[in-house]
């Protein structure tokens, strides 16, 4: 698989996607139990990438 659209992704908008899933996933913590664990999973992958990509990038 090619993930060349996620290299050309700015830090920035890995941090946002991180952000909008942790709230996500605060907001249906008590309604589906595998969601939340999904939107938490996709947060900190999203978050570690942005990381990264930053520090490769200075």
């Amino acid at each position: 698989m090619d993930f060349s659209s996620l290299k050309n992704t700015p830090p920035m908008y890995l941090y946002l996607v991180s952000i909008i899933s942790f709230i996500l996933a605060n907001l249906v913590r008590d309604k589906s139990l595998g969601f939340y664990y999904f939107l938490l999973i996709m947060g900190l992958v999203s978050f570690v990438l942005g990381f990264m990509k930053s520090l490769k990038s200075k």
